[in-house]
């Protein structure tokens, strides 16, 4: 698959990681992306179609999130609605939407924050008039709660942590806007309904974010890809988390602990080594 960045030189990328969160960067970026072959970081879906789609119904509403680095939105469920919501930006240029829609899930919905992405995705599939496409900030969803049965996202999470320096220790931000996202997708699922979320990120990195009490969801685990595996959430509302997640979770909201003082060794230079010889 090419390059993502193919066709794309007069782009310049950000100084610094955070520039990914920034809406003007997308808006750069996607500038005739309907013109361009839709791309996928995380995987197409052929990679994880056999851990998605036990997960979904023909019937079912859903609402995806994904970043706009992922790519282009394609097609969905016809009575139910599949919305793609990229944290920020959203459906970028993956074809996840589309392929969903080929894959039996005609009522799919995207969002993106870019208003740039949002028009190109609708130019790309005007052939598809089921697919919706919304400019919208996934931190603060404009549905009404319980409305989907489903909610996907693939790299959202990912972008919004883009700026940060330490993987290990989350800034306070970053864990107060993933709060911001996961909040919203637990008030628009329904009870019973199901977030899947696609990262990078493994499950030292990540649990802890999904393993709040207040999103009223159970949660697990699974891999996917051939060489590099990428992490696949699975989240079902109203059940409830183990004890052991519960306790990953308390870490993140947990102060930081502030660094420890440096360990020197002694000076060695006036230690007499020789007489401690046993000859």
């Amino acid at each position: 698959m090419a390059s993502p960045e193919a066709g794309r030189a007069q782009c310049k990328l950000p100084e610094r990681n955070c520039g990914y969160r920034e809406v003007q960067y997308w808006d750069q970026r996607y500038q005739g992306a309907a013109d361009s072959a839709p791309y996928d970081w995380f995987g197409d879906f052929s990679s994880f179609r056999a851990l998605l789609e036990p997960e979904l119904r023909p019937e079912d509403r859903i609402l995806v999130l994904e970043d706009a680095r992922v790519g282009t939105r394609d097609p969905a469920p016809s009575e139910s609605r599949l919305y793609l919501v990229k944290a920020n930006r959203s459906c970028g240029n993956s074809a996840l939407s589309y392929e969903l829609f080929l894959g039996g899930f005609p009522d799919v919905t995207s969002v993106d924050y870019s208003s740039v992405v949002v028009a190109a995705m609708q130019a790309r599939y005007a052939h598809v008039p089921q697919l919706r496409w919304k400019t919208m900030d996934a931190r603060q969803l404009d549905f009404p709660s319980a409305s989907f049965d489903a909610v996907l996202e693939k790299g959202t999470l990912d972008a919004l942590l883009a700026g940060e320096c330490d993987p290990w220790t989350v800034s306070s931000e970053g864990v107060r806007t993933v709060d911001q996202v996961l909040s919203e997708v637990s008030r628009v699922l329904v009870p019973g309904g199901r977030f899947i979320s696609m990262t990078s990120a493994a499950p030292h990195f990540r649990t802890r974010h999904y393993a709040q009490a207040c999103y009223g969801w159970s949660l697990r685990h699974a891999t996917y890809g051939s060489g590099f595996h990428f992490h696949l959430y699975l989240m079902h509302k109203g059940g409830e988390l183990s004890v052991a997640q519960l306790a990953l979770g308390a870490q993140i909201l947990s102060p930081p602990r502030p660094p420890t003082s440096p360990c020197f060794l002694q000076d060695s230079d006036h230690e007499d080594f020789l007489s401690a010889i046993q000859l």
